[in-house]
């Protein structure tokens, strides 16, 4: 049976949702391409989601049995070759949840990324001072090594804003006036936080808006939450919702369109992009200066 990895890279889930369509087409079902490999149905369902790594010699014999063309065949194989490389992240498995390992996988190939926080900034805009503070008061308390790998990952997630090839996602973040309010660690972090959102708030491929107290309850006041775009047509809007211990994600084009729309009514409660950078700066004076 193929080892799990502790996430998979977006093309390996792609290709998962291939290798299921194919068989699909082929008209077969998950046990009956099973019985073929003498393996149980529950190894190729894993496969199809990804859950496990996709085998060049099992795959090949999937495609072959499902009727697939040589030279469809051959693509395939080719592009398995590619999902096969290791993400970036693998290097940080030590310290990465699996749980959490999927959400840094989807935001290194996403096109766009829209999320709304209402505790902390996100973690692709934080300082890596800030992000410390954050993770030393987080639960399971972790060991000072653990601490500083886990800010080492923070802060290597947030090249892909500065990236040039690929380009850059587009980040739209839409934060709580909590965010700025509540201290994390010392006024010299804080300070610090500030000025790197002001910093970042300046790249042409991030918007970043505040909500302020002044105006009052909005959509998104349940909790935080992600969307991920991606330019592949396999893999649809997919939202992440964070709780204390792990993180869900979800594709059903209800749910997708229910986040989306909670951002949108955000937004239009948020300040606008360059009056945010007013508010920013206006904190920062008020109670960091």
């Amino acid at each position: 049976m193929s080892e799990p990895k502790s996430a998979p890279t977006v093309l390996a889930i792609v290709l998962g949702r291939r290798l299921a369509a194919l068989r699909d087409a082929a008209g077969l079902t998950a046990a009956q391409a099973a019985k073929h490999l003498r393996i149980v149905a529950t190894t190729i369902t894993r496969m199809e989601k990804a859950e496990t790594s996709l085998k060049y010699a099992t795959v090949k014999t999937l495609l072959e049995i499902y009727g697939v063309s040589q030279a469809e065949i051959e693509e395939f194989l080719s592009l398995l070759d590619k999902a096969s490389t290791p993400g970036w992240w693998q290097s940080f498995r030590d310290v990465l949840p699996t749980w959490f390992g999927v959400h840094v996988s989807l935001e290194t190939a996403a096109t766009h990324i829209r999320s709304y926080e209402p505790a902390v900034p996100p973690g692709l805009l934080q300082t890596p001072e800030y992000a410390r503070a954050v993770l030393e008061r987080g639960l399971p308390h972790i060991s000072p090594d653990v601490l500083e790998r886990r800010v080492a990952l923070r802060t290597a997630r947030q090249e892909l804003l500065t990236r040039t090839d690929p380009p850059p996602p587009q980040l739209w973040a839409v934060l709580d006036e909590t965010v700025l309010r509540r201290p994390a660690g010392s006024p010299d972090v804080m300070r610090g936080q500030i000025d790197h959102l002001l910093d970042r708030a300046d790249l042409p491929n991030v918007t970043l808006q505040v909500c302020p107290f002044a105006a009052g309850l909005h959509p998104g006041a349940f909790g935080p939450f992600t969307i991920f775009r991606f330019e592949i047509p396999e893999l649809p809007d997919i939202v992440c919702t964070d709780s204390l211990s792990r993180a869900s994600y979800g594709e059903e084009k209800d749910e997708v369109a229910l986040f989306r729309e909670a951002l949108g009514e955000m937004s239009v409660y948020a300040l606008s992009k360059d009056d945010t950078k007013q508010f920013l700066g206006d904190i920062r004076k008020e109670l960091y200066p």
